[in-house]
This record gives structure tokens, sequence and C-alpha cells, in this order.
């Protein structure tokens, strides 16, 4: 999964979401939506997002992508690259043990000496494909983190499996400051 937000508030420094899209195991699409905010938005980052305001005048009510979203990742893996920045944006909570989540997997952590690596260092050093070269798209982001996941998915799931004590609380909570 993976979400592109618009800016709103004094100055736009506020996120919210503008788009989100849902990719399967083997990276098929299964939603991708634009996301009418519900406040004003200041700053539309076009430059990052691909989000104009033209696009999102056919954009579907928060709540109703919102619900939409909830029902397919109910009980399901769920799969992206600092996943806390979307679930904010979805006002989603989502169980722990269902994370996957490329930007805290301590292996690709590595790669930065510990620090969190970004989408496109990862796919590129992982691999050896090219991203976010201009705008974003959530899909191809979505897509990226899928492959990246897919190529490390024995180990991550193996190394799982020996915690004793998988946390099965939240991790993702939409009432936290998540950063």
């Amino acid at each position: 999964m993976d979400c592109e937000m618009v800016g709103v508030g004094p100055e736009g420094k506020e996120s919210v979401l503008a788009r989100v899209s849902i990719v399967n195991y083997y990276g098929n699409v299964i939603l991708d939506k634009f996301v009418l905010p519900r406040e004003k938005v200041v700053d539309y980052r076009t430059h990052v997002s691909g989000i104009t305001k033209e696009i999102l005048k056919d954009a579907e009510p928060f709540l109703d992508v919102q619900k939409e979203v909830a029902d397919i990742l109910k009980d399901k893996i769920v799969v992206g690259h600092a996943l806390q920045n979307d679930f904010g944006a979805l006002l989603l909570d989502h169980p722990y043990k269902l994370i996957r989540d490329t930007s805290h997997y301590k292996p690709f952590r590595k790669i930065t000496n510990g620090r969190t690596p970004s989408l496109k260092k990862l796919t590129k050093v992982i691999l050896g494909l090219d991203v976010q070269g201009g705008e974003h798209s959530s899909v191809e982001d979505a897509q990226a983190t899928m492959l990246l996941y897919r190529k490390v998915r024995n180990e991550w799931e193996s190394e799982l499996r020996k915690k004793k004590n998988h946390n099965d609380g939240t991790i993702i909570d939409k009432n936290a400051n998540n950063i």
C-alpha cells in the first residue's frame, strides 16, 4: 500500500490523503483512488505527489475510500514503506503483527547504517530499479515495496516466527504521534 498526500492548514504543512493505492502480492492493482480532502488544499505538492486540483475534481469522499481500504486490509498483511504516514493519513489502525514495513526491516536499515532508508535507495540497491524519478506514483511505490518484500519474504517471515513475543498490539495508531 502507498498513499500520496497534499498540504492543508497554514502554509500547507499538514498532510492529508489525496490518493491511495493497494496492490496484491504480485503487484496487480487492487485499488487506486483519488481522495477528496475534507479541508481546503493549500499545497498540492504536485512536483512530488503528482496530484493537481484538476485530478481531485472527480475524487471520491474520504470516508467512502477510508471504509473501502479498511475492508480490503482487514486481517491482511500490509506491505509498504513508512506505513505510519499512510495509516495516519487514512486515520486507520492496523495490527502490528500484520505490518511489513520496508523502512523498519533491520536488514534493509543496514544499507543506511541503521537510519531509515528511502524507498528510492532500497529499490536501487536491492532491486537495481529506479523509482521516484520525479512525481511519485503511489501505484509504482506500492509495487516497489511489494517487490522488496517478496525478495526477502522467507527470511522476514522466519525471523518473525522466531520471535517468541511478537507484539500482537497495534503499532500503527491513528491517534498517536507515530514518527
